[in-house]
């Protein structure tokens, strides 16, 4: 079976992080491109009117994703983003609403100058109880 590094970056931070784990996992990876891609603005967390700050408040709100990765042989898979509102992007919902994670081992991990990945990590388990969410990092 196979390993899988899918990450979502706005900046080079996550992506350089991504394509090192998947380096030393020997795994393949995928980069979370948004339909419409993000922009400076789009990610002003202190601009109220933003598109992460609308998406943030709004729990159900789901980014579309551009394509998404083959799961078939893949039974371990890190999903990797940067903290924004001190959770995970919603792009990362979509992810997992539309990937097949069902028996697979979900590692998470994220990006972050500050806050912590266990806020995402618990509303992503509480979101996907069926998905085996097996631990989080913010590296």
């Amino acid at each position: 079976m196979g390993k899988l590094v899918v990450f979502f970056s706005y900046s080079s931070v996550t992506k350089k992080k991504a394509e090192k784990l998947a380096k030393e996992l020997s795994a393949d990876s995928f980069e979370i491109r948004a339909k419409v891609p993000y922009t400076a603005a789009d990610v002003n967390w202190q601009d109220k009117s933003s598109r992460n700050v609308k998406e943030y408040n709004d729990k159900a709100s789901r980014p579309e994703i551009e394509a998404m990765p083959e799961m078939g042989d893949v039974d371990e898979v890190w999903i990797g983003y940067p903290i924004w509102g001190y959770t995970h992007p919603r792009i990362i919902n979509t992810f997992f609403d539309q990937a097949n994670l069902e028996g697979k081992e979900v590692h998470l991990f994220a990006t972050s100058s500050s806050t912590g990945i266990e806020g995402s990590v618990a509303e992503l388990k509480e979101t996907y109880p069926d998905v085996n969410i097996v631990d989080g990092k913010r590296i």
